[in-house]
């Protein structure tokens, strides 16, 4: 669920955010207005608007959770094709007589995936954490779907008898964003130069 959550906001946020930034004009200033809007909600309340409309089911959860991380994608798709928009290889697209949208496509997308690989694997975290959040308040994938929220929520009653049932899904989730944010650092040691002797 957290991967395809994450594919969906990467996949929906790259793309609003390149045509934010490479058109600009009133396209850019409505559509970052609205980006902006989103971004002032919390993600978590944010999702929790978007399952009230589509129920909470597995696919509701993606939807809400994808959508919530959207704005955070877009901001920082926008500004790397800012930067990237105005390279000399960009000018020279448009001088050979390629087309804006072939230039942005073939020149301008594929060189504006770095941050935002970066920024997906520390999504896959926030996002595993807000299914595991809503899950033990019972608002996430209904039981008996076998997610570590549900089983937090499930070894409630048992936490003084057996706490084992309560420490084996919480280290599993640690464990897991401890493994994620380690992942971030290493892909932005390797796709940032400038990180490369820090």
């Amino acid at each position: 669920m957290a991967l395809l959550t994450v594919t969906f906001a990467v996949v929906i946020g790259a793309a609003v955010g390149v045509i934010t930034g490479y058109v600009r004009g009133w396209t850019d200033r409505i559509i970052m207005a609205v980006n902006d809007a989103l971004l002032a909600f919390p993600g978590i309340l944010l999702a929790l608007a978007v399952m009230i409309v589509v129920g909470a089911n597995k696919f509701g959860i993606v939807l809400a959770l994808g959508l919530a991380y959207v704005p955070s994608v877009v901001r920082v798709m926008r500004g790397t094709v800012l930067s990237l928009r105005e390279k000399e290889y960009i000018e020279a697209s448009r001088v050979i007589g390629n087309s804006e949208s072939y230039s942005m496509l073939r020149h301008v997308l594929p060189n504006s995936l770095a941050p935002v690989a970066v920024l997906a694997t520390s999504m896959f975290g926030w996002v595993l954490l807000a299914e595991s959040a809503l899950s033990f308040l019972g608002l996430g994938v209904p039981p008996p779907a076998p997610t570590w929220g549900n089983m937090l929520a499930a070894s409630r009653p048992y936490m003084e008898t057996a706490t084992w049932l309560s420490v084996a899904p919480g280290l599993c989730i640690a464990l897991t964003l401890l493994g994620i944010n380690l992942l971030g650092d290493s892909l932005r040691d390797r796709l940032d130069p400038r990180m490369a002797h820090g």
